[in-house]
């Protein structure tokens, strides 16, 4: 095997073995925008596949169409077209709390995931087009798998809780930036792991790790977890794990969505 291979392999275990909770010295900022999508397959191969750097794809709804009765309604907005929004949301999956009237960051978030799950740019602004994906009842789609579980799609950055076969709720999420760093002294690619986990270790409240602070986190893999943040962009941005918002995380706890032992599958 040549010398470029084996570091290359290297790198890709060091991103297969390692996971949020348990990195050290990161090399590259959570939040830097996307540069690579990155994934380990069930077996533990990790693969990596470079693209554009972006946080929108598809086309964009900033904008009103022609003959649209209203502006898009958009962060800071308030009254009874945004409770109204919230409502339709909440009715069509997407979590976002208690609907009152005010367009806020759990409202962006439930847009955002919406967009994402419509293939429209992620800008987490309802204008027509993604108005017209909520009323058409949009959802990710949902590949065969247990029949209880929490679904992470990492092509398109969602959370899907599923229970009886179906999507029960949607979360916007944000997954594995695919950037190097160095974990225990050794480079890294930050991946997230696909295949089917169950829950293990889960803790209230924050946590503190070596690559930041984790709220909540239920870990599924060694030190990959879901749990909440306060940064949940449009594209992938994180170590490894998925996160969701501080908000979200308490949801999942106070209706027991994630228990020790319930099945995680990423794909």
């Amino acid at each position: 095997m040549s010398r470029g291979r084996r570091a290359l392999v290297a790198v890709a275990v060091g991103a297969a073995l390692a996971g949020c909770g348990s990195h050290t010295a990161p090399g590259a900022k959570g939040d830097a925008p996307v540069v690579a999508t990155t994934s380990t397959t069930s077996s533990g191969t990790s693969r990596a596949t470079t693209s554009p750097s972006s946080s929108r794809t598809g086309p964009s709804d900033t904008a009103t169409s022609a003959g649209a009765a209203s502006d898009p309604l958009r962060p800071g907005d308030d009254g009874q077209a945004v409770e109204q929004l919230q409502r339709d949301l909440a009715a069509a999956g997407y979590w976002l709390g208690e609907p009152d009237g005010t367009y806020g960051h759990l409202t962006s978030q439930a847009v955002m995931a919406l967009q994402k799950s419509a293939g429209l740019a992620r800008d987490g602004i309802a204008g027509p087009k993604t108005l017209d994906a909520l009323a058409a009842g949009t959802l990710p789609p949902l590949p065969a798998g247990p029949a209880d579980r929490i679904h992470i799609d990492l092509e398109r950055q969602v959370l899907l809780v599923v229970r009886d076969g179906a999507v029960e709720t949607v979360l916007n999420t944000s997954t594995a930036s695919g950037e190097r760093y160095i974990s225990h002294g050794r480079p890294a690619i930050a991946v997230t792991p696909t295949g089917t986990f169950t829950v293990g270790r889960v803790h209230r409240g924050n946590e503190v790790a070596p690559l930041g602070t984790l709220y909540s986190p239920r870990y599924f893999y060694g030190g990959y977890a879901v749990h909440g943040s306060g940064s949940i962009p449009a594209y992938p941005a994180s170590h490894g794990c998925a996160r969701v918002s501080n908000a979200a995380m308490d949801m999942i706890w106070e209706q027991d969505l994630m228990p020790v032992g319930s099945t995680v599958v990423v794909a």
